[in-house]
């Protein structure tokens, strides 16, 4: 999962991104309206945390081009506005959910899973392909009930890949999955990644593997 944190105080930022990305998926983090409405219309995000008081103006000016977007990323306001006018205001405009700060890190990656859940998932965040299951909302791949021991890159391009399993990712969609938009790739790191998972897939006796189609991208089969 691609997550947009929109937070002008970079200590919490850094706090919020290193959060998301233990528990939920690859985060981008941005301090203006500006910059984060231009990474929203550029790239596909599947959750937006965002901050009410920003540099160039209020986080809740971004509702409306959220709710344009095709697939929608779910949207959690997260700000120390916590007068109930504040949060009919936002709920109004098309939020998701809202948390005060201070808040509590737990409470926030739960509230964040549970968006998830219900925008994107079915009632048990799993999503299965042949022997090959995922849960989606606590991130763990299982091949008939055990689970993988996966690293948390090949863990990011392993969901990419299942939640589309049977098309073809392109390979720039899956770097997008997999790191952020400050990250700074080799020209076959993602190769080495799908590499190193099909090993694992084989070793945990899976019958999924993953097709590399030339020059465009790689697909989760069933052998």
């Amino acid at each position: 999962m691609h997550i947009l944190i929109v937070e002008d105080d970079r200590e919490l930022a850094a706090s919020l991104k290193a959060m998301m990305e233990a528990s939920i998926g690859v985060a981008d983090t941005f301090d203006t309206v500006a910059d984060a409405e231009s990474a929203l219309l550029a790239f596909k995000f599947d959750l937006a945390i965002i901050d009410r008081h920003l540099l160039d103006g209020d986080g809740l000016s971004l509702l409306p081009t959220l709710r344009q977007l095709r697939p929608r990323p779910a949207t959690l306001i997260l700000t120390a506005l916590d007068d109930p006018a504040d949060i009919v205001a936002a709920l109004d405009k098309g939020a998701d959910e809202y948390i005060s700060k201070p808040f509590e890190p737990m409470e926030l990656i739960a509230r964040a899973r549970a968006v998830l859940r219900r925008y994107n998932l079915d009632e048990t965040g799993c999503t299965q392909f042949g022997n090959l299951s995922f849960d989606l909302i606590n991130r763990s791949a299982m091949v008939e009930g055990s689970i993988m021991n996966t690293p948390r890159r090949e863990l990011a391009i392993l969901e990419a890949l299942i939640r589309r399993a049977g098309r073809v990712v392109q390979r720039d969609n899956l770097e997008a999955s997999v790191y952020g938009l400050d990250d700074e790739l080799g020209s076959n790191v993602i190769d080495s990644h799908v590499s190193r998972l099909r090993r694992r897939l084989r070793e945990a006796k899976c019958n999924v593997t993953i097709r590399t189609i030339r020059g465009i991208g790689y697909m989760m089969v069933q052998e």
